[in-house]
């Protein structure tokens, strides 16, 4: 098989597979984030396969099919963020490896970067879209406890990730693109 029609191959497969994702969610309702949350891992997995360009029209392909055919159009908004982030984190990673710094500063700076990515697409809804996201408003106190409980979901999706790409990607890769 010529190499790009395998890639527009697997492209297209993980695609499926990230739109299957999004409609389980609104199947399988315990497994909703998680289920969003392995869908996005695909955006960073043809990022890193294919290059920047590639994974955002990957991540849009899958943000307009999953409004089209997902029948919860909130969780296609919570993949486009999550999907959104890997996006984010991929592009400052590859742009870090550019600079010319020692490599615990590249990671504090790419840390900091996370943080501060993740912060600004979560900070935002949960305090703009309590009406959305809740029943209601919320009293302080509790908009307090979510937003620390966001940062310690963070750190697991981060960690999660870090997994899916370094074990499971990883040891399928040389499965799926022997030439």
């Amino acid at each position: 098989m010529h190499v790009k029609a395998k890639k527009m191959a697997f492209g297209g497969l993980l695609l499926a597979l990230t739109v299957i994702c999004m409609i389980l969610g609104s199947v399988i309702e315990t497994g909703t984030l998680f289920l969003l949350g392995a869908a996005s891992f695909f955006v960073g997995i043809i990022f890193r396969e294919f290059g920047r360009r590639t994974g955002a029209a990957f991540y849009l392909a899958g943000v307009l099919l999953g409004l089209i055919l997902a029948p919860n159009k909130f969780y296609v908004a919570t993949y486009g963020a999550m999907g959104f982030y890997i996006l984010a984190i991929e592009t400052a990673w590859e742009r870090l490896g550019r600079w010319n710094l020692p490599i615990q500063k590249k990671t504090r700076v790419f840390l900091g970067i996370r943080y501060a990515v993740f912060n600004l697409l979560f900070v935002p809804a949960v305090l703009f879209l309590q009406d959305l996201l809740f029943a209601g408003e919320l009293p302080v106190q509790m908009t307090a406890v979510i937003l620390a409980a966001g940062q310690a979901g963070l750190f697991l999706y981060d960690s999660a990730y870090g997994y899916v790409q370094r074990e499971l990607w990883g040891k399928m890769r040389g499965r799926l693109f022997r030439e």
